[in-house]
């Protein structure tokens, strides 16, 4: 499905009338003054003018780092792969991306969802947007991989979010930010999504899926490890090997629990921080902070509902829902908005252009 880009003025019919001037007598000139006189005394009475439509924002080129708002075309400086392009992830697809699993002994296959996205309240056009759209919820997506979690979100469960954003750094879009993804329940009018690759957070001790994912290489170093069940990756960048960004796991408490996780690659971190800077520049709306305590302390569990309500910014999945812990205790929330703030000149501007 894709994307129509208005871009150029539109153009003005013009007509040249050749006329001609017959000669008038006396007494058809008076009556032609008096018609004129009657014309001036009745201007008041006319249609004004109507003014120039304002000219349609310009195309943006193509570089392989825009991401799709409203069918325009915006920047980010971060490689971004839309549904458009050979290889995407595309949630406008009637029917599965990836063949589906077996079902059960004795159970049927589950049917294909018939929808997992839906229109925003209160406009799809740009500027209905920019009135909207002021969250961004961070997920993990706790399969370790954008291949995966693509394949679990549409395929399976009948869901959608706008932005995935793989081990090595690549961001996919599925959908445009027109539509409202459902990804977060009570958050989904007003916000962007993002599911972040990443195996997940555990109680502590349960070390089973980090020990499938986490080695230590012969340096003593931790590194990605993608299980042979994965299959291929589908990584854009050749022969990458991810590294999390310390290298042992980050303890931590979200929604009062003790839990463990390994940090996000540092390919993840530079990319974010390029899109959350993207995203604050399109929309006026969404501030670029996370929410803190009286003490300036990051909030670990969810938001009261009048507080969510009346939130601006980054948010994490466990700020809209009790039953949420992600994007976990490792992720790194200063370190994405300061390289975000940095980006946008050190606070986030008044407006966003195209």
């Amino acid at each position: 499905m894709g994307v129509r880009i208005i871009a150029g003025r539109e153009r003005e019919r013009t007509r040249a009338v050749g006329e001609s001037r017959p000669r008038l007598g006396v007494g058809r000139l008076l009556a032609v003054g008096a018609l004129l006189f009657v014309a001036v005394l009745a201007g008041c009475r006319t249609v004004p003018k109507a003014p120039p439509a304002p000219a349609a924002p310009a195309p943006v080129a193509r570089r392989g780092d825009e991401i799709v708002v409203a069918g325009q075309f915006f920047h980010t400086g971060t490689r971004v792969v839309t549904w458009m392009d050979p290889g995407g992830y595309d949630a406008y697809r009637p029917g599965p991306r990836f063949p589906s699993p077996p079902p059960e002994k004795g159970k049927k296959p589950a049917p294909f969802p018939t929808k997992w996205f839906d229109a925003r309240p209160g406009g799809a056009d740009l500027p209905a947007l920019q009135r909207t759209v002021d969250q961004f919820v961070l997920h993990y997506d706790q399969v370790g991989l954008s291949k995966t979690c693509f394949a679990v979100l549409h395929d399976q469960r009948g869901l959608s979010v706008h932005f995935m954003l793989d081990l090595d750094g690549t961001v996919y879009q599925t959908l445009d930010l027109k539509e409202r993804a459902w990804h977060a329940t009570t958050a989904n009018s007003r916000s962007v999504g993002i599911e972040i690759a990443n195996i997940g957070a555990f109680a502590p001790g349960d070390t089973t899926e980090l020990a499938a994912w986490y080695r230590r290489d012969a340096r003593g170093r931790t590194y990605l490890r993608v299980p042979k069940s994965e299959g291929d990756p589908l990584f854009r960048t050749p022969g990458f090997v991810g590294r999390p960004a310390r290298d042992t796991p980050v303890a931590g408490v979200v929604q009062h629990l003790p839990l463990e996780q390994y940090d996000y690659t540092p390919e993840q971190y530079a990319a974010l921080i390029k899109l959350t800077a993207a995203l604050c520049r399109v929309f006026p709306n969404l501030v670029c902070a996370y929410p803190r305590d009286a003490a300036g302390k990051l909030i670990r569990h969810k938001l009261p509902d009048a507080g969510l309500a009346n939130y601006r910014g980054l948010l994490g999945h466990f700020h809209v829902q009790t039953n949420k812990i992600d994007p976990g205790p490792a992720f790194q929330w200063d370190k994405v908005i300061e390289g975000a703030r940095e980006l946008l000149g050190g606070k986030t501007p008044p407006f966003a252009q195209p």
